[in-house]
């Protein structure tokens, strides 16, 4: 992506969160959400699924809700003949396709055809009170019988222990998966961070060089609020966490060589939730 078009992406988006159209009046729905997972846990009671690069909404049996009380506005043929039960899932296009979703699922008022390339991945039902061994069981059926090509159920598959978990995250990463998720069998359903739901992400580091300082607002006010770095290959973007206070009083100098990790590469080639890591101070400075 040239520098041009990523500063008209991030302009789009800073324009989509405030004129999308959303909502402000409904409640924030209450959904179960992940902790890290770590190797040592017992793998054996855990369904493994991707995790899909899509947006997490609630089907409350009438309209899509944003884990931030927004309405996702859906056209009506999307969402005639969905199940009147709670869903819990993502909505989701493909792979690598999350600037694509995002522009659809904002919209007040929805494209129709953009929509047609939307899915709504469940992966739980969370008014029943059952294990999730059974909640999926009864979220297949109710799958099953709405038979929607656009409403699935996500796939919950069995792994052994932890070397094979790690070998199932690299086969989906590199097919352009953003990680994978563990759903503990036995657990409830309970609105709160646990470790019942576990994410898992792979980790990647790389090399950019500083090109600008963007100053810092509310509590990084007078401080560093993010920098501005290049590629080797000319693409710029923006790096805002990772830096500790003292990083942010102190950055690292315009031109100073810096380590980021990263968690996969948008469609273009840029960096996602990208993160300082550490100056190269063994790196030159360029001019």
């Amino acid at each position: 992506m040239s520098h041009k078009n990523l500063i008209w992406f991030i302009a789009l988006m800073l324009v989509l969160s405030s004129h999308s159209g959303f909502s402000r009046d409904i409640a924030k729905p209450k959904l179960m959400l992940a902790n890290v997972y770590h190797q040592g846990l017992d793998l054996h009671d855990y369904w493994v699924s991707e995790k899909y690069d899509g947006v997490r909404a609630l089907w409350d049996g009438t309209q899509f809700i944003s884990r931030g009380g927004n309405i996702y506005h859906a056209p009506e043929w999307f969402i005639t003949d969905f199940p009147k039960v709670h869903l819990d899932g993502e909505l989701w296009i493909s792979r690598q396709s999350f600037e694509l979703l995002v522009s659809t699922v904002r919209d007040k008022k929805p494209d129709s055809e953009a929509w047609r390339k939307v899915k709504f991945m469940v992966f739980d039902l969370p008014k029943i009170t059952d294990t999730f061994d059974n909640r999926l069981k009864q979220l297949a059926q109710i799958i099953d019988s709405a038979n929607i090509p656009w409403l699935n159920i996500v796939q919950q598959i069995k792994l052994q222990n932890h070397d094979a978990l790690m070998k199932h995250l690299k086969k989906v990463t590199d097919l352009g998966a953003e990680g994978l998720m563990l759903h503990k069998g036995s657990s409830q359903y309970r609105a709160k961070r646990s470790g019942d739901l576990l994410k898992v992400k792979p980790y990647q580091d790389a090399e950019a060089i500083v090109v600008e300082h963007i100053a810092g607002k509310g509590k990084y006010t007078n401080m560093l609020g993010a920098i501005r770095v290049v590629l080797e290959n000319g693409d710029t973007f923006k790096i805002g966490t990772g830096f500790s206070n003292a990083e942010r009083q102190n950055p690292p100098e315009i031109g100073a060589v810096i380590t980021y990790q990263f968690r996969g590469k948008t469609k273009n080639g840029i960096p996602r939730f990208a993160s300082f890591l550490r100056e190269r101070l063994d790196a030159e400075k360029t001019q």
